[in-house]
């Protein structure tokens, strides 16, 4: 292999992939794309139902766990990242939402400078081929196909959006596009019925390349740096088939490890809070206070109801229906095993005076956990609820200059007053859309919280006690321009020459929604940024914001 290489990528997941990609396109331009994991070709990636496989697999995600966080009554979360080709897109639930355009222009108040979303929609359109054709919000020739799934056969998809417009939401046809907010089908990276990760999007068709080298089983223990008169990365140092050896960067390594990985590499390096650092006994080589820090996720909870008809996943969870459901997509790439499941979706605000959506729902025609095992012996129906604009921040810290140490993780999950508001309304919400009429037909009774939980105090205990991860860790790299931010506008680290970070961890704050598509959306803008080409125009699309909810009420009869 050569040891010297124009740009060095470290992480090949959702980012790593679009960036191996645009930047491989420079012919006289040698890439190297460094992945700890292997392929992804497993039936278990590739086939959509079985996302639940991987995310807890070894072999395919990096089994993190935090800290004892001591506001979910010091429990351990667990945060899975992906550890294979494609990333975290290999292992999550195929979800595409981009968030809403105010999500953006956040991130511009916050020192983003032309991060707002007018600079980033044609990036998103960049990289998407919407399965009903482009406009001016959505894109027709990108590498990453999104569609409706299976186009929502079961009818209680149906019922899921039309009891949100009973409680006097809007019907929003396209969440990604002009107006987020309201309930709809929702959307997914799947192509002609398989995963369509950017490894399959973006990595597979530049690998043909021969400026273009992948990397596979390999850990980068650290980067590289010349702390001469101009602080410079000139490569890394790598561990590849029992041999540990350093490979030269001459223009740049970019981290795209992820909000978990790329934080920790830094500080292998010595790159960080200066305190972080010496608890670890890592030479500090430049200071940093930022990285690691501003730490965000999404929590959500399964809110699960009976259900009276026998029309729920629940009946196609033995080992026959199993069998069948693989057999049909193993031959034909089609039915159930063909989607996620999440094909009905609302985004809503918690309460008057939000300016944007703040809760995101995704309808599950079963009650189950998302290792796939059923809730109860029965048929029932789920939402999955989250309060999506969070308060409580948390931290990455490097435990251990050895990196295969993995660092300690702390959310602070529900550490602010505003976020436990979030939940209770999630409660109160809920209930209120699922008692609409359109469920009628359906509803037998709930299952989870119970009736019994109505108090605050009740709900704040249910909550502590059952939200989980919506594994979407971001922000612990934030781009900005003050004292505790890690990159710059341009997605280059502070004070460092040559060394950039472009995943989920640059973002300023987290999006209202899942992030895979805003991520990739990040790399496709970083990519241009890098080539120094000339950027996308900026798009002068209308942004839906139906403010009659701020200023008084929202609809709906649910007590604020």
């Amino acid at each position: 292999m050569m040891k010297e290489f124009d740009y060095i990528i470290v992480g090949a997941g959702s980012a790593g992939c679009v960036l191996a990609n645009r930047l491989s396109e420079d012919a006289d331009k040698q890439v190297l794309l460094i992945e700890t994991g292997g392929s992804d070709r497993s039936i278990f990636i590739q086939m959509p139902t079985a996302l639940s496989i991987p995310m807890s697999t070894e072999k395919f995600a990096w089994q993190f766990h935090t800290d004892p966080e001591p506001f979910l009554d010091n429990r351990k979360m667990h945060c899975p990242r992906g550890k294979v080709l494609g990333g975290s897109s290999s292992i999550n639930g195929m979800v595409y939402v981009r968030g809403h355009a105010r999500d953006f222009d956040e991130w511009a108040e916050h020192g983003a400078e032309n991060w707002d979303y007018q600079h980033c929609l044609p990036y998103f359109k960049k990289a998407e081929t919407w399965a009903f054709g482009g406009d001016e919000y959505r894109g027709d020739n990108g590498p990453l196909a999104t569609n409706n799934g299976n186009n929502m056969q079961n009818p209680l998809y149906s019922a899921f959006i039309e009891a949100g417009k009973e409680a006097g939401y809007d019907f929003t046809h396209d969440y990604n596009g002009r107006q987020q907010e309201g309930f709809g089908p929702m959307h997914m990276t799947v192509k002609n019925g398989v995963r369509w990760s950017t490894a399959n999007a973006y990595l597979r068709p530049a690998m043909q390349r021969e400026n273009l080298t992948v990397m596979t089983g390999a850990l980068v223990h650290k980067v590289l740096l010349d702390t001469g008169n101009e602080k410079r990365a000139t490569g890394v140092k790598v561990e590849h088939k029992n041999r540990t050896f350093e490979i030269k960067a001459k223009q740049e390594v970019i981290l795209s490890a992820g909000s978990i990985g790329s934080p920790h590499i830094l500080q292998l390096s010595g790159i960080g809070a200066p305190d972080v650092l010496a608890k670890a006994g890592i030479e500090v080589k430049h200071a940093l206070p930022g990285v690691g820090e501003n730490l965000q996720d999404h929590l959500e909870f399964y809110f699960q109801f009976k259900c009276k008809q026998p029309i729920t996943l629940n009946g196609k969870l033995n080992l026959w229906d199993k069998f069948l459901i693989g057999a049909r997509w193993f031959l034909t790439r089609k039915g159930l095993g063909a989607t996620n499941h999440f094909e009905s979706c609302g985004f809503i605000r918690s309460k008057a005076g939000v300016e944007w959506p703040d809760l995101q729902y995704h309808f599950l025609p079963a009650a189950m956990r998302y290792d796939g095992k059923a809730a109860f012996d029965g048929h029932g129906f789920q939402v999955h609820i989250g309060h999506n604009k969070p308060k409580s921040r948390g931290r990455v810290h490097v435990r251990s200059s050895d990196p295969h140490v993995h660092p300690s993780i702390l959310f602070n999950y529900l550490q602010a007053e505003e976020d436990r508001e979030g939940f209770r309304d999630c409660v109160k919400l809920t209930r209120e859309i699922i008692n609409q009429p359109a469920f009628d037909a359906y509803r037998d009774g709930e299952i989870q919280p119970g009736e019994a939980v109505q108090s605050d105090a009740q709900i704040d205990a249910f909550v502590r006690s059952a939200v989980e991860s919506a594994y979407h860790p971001s922000c612990s790299c934030r781009m900005g321009e003050d004292d505790m931010a890690v990159v710059n506008s341009e997605t280059k680290v502070h004070g460092i020459v040559g060394l950039r970070v472009v995943d989920s961890s640059i973002f300023p704050t987290i999006p209202n929604g899942n992030l895979n598509a805003p991520t990739i959306m990040v790399a496709e803008r970083a990519a241009d940024l890098i080539r120094a080409r000339q950027m996308e125009r900026v798009s002068n699309a209308e942004v839906g914001m139906d403010t009659k909810w701020n200023e008084h009420q929202r609809p709906g009869k649910a007590k604020r």
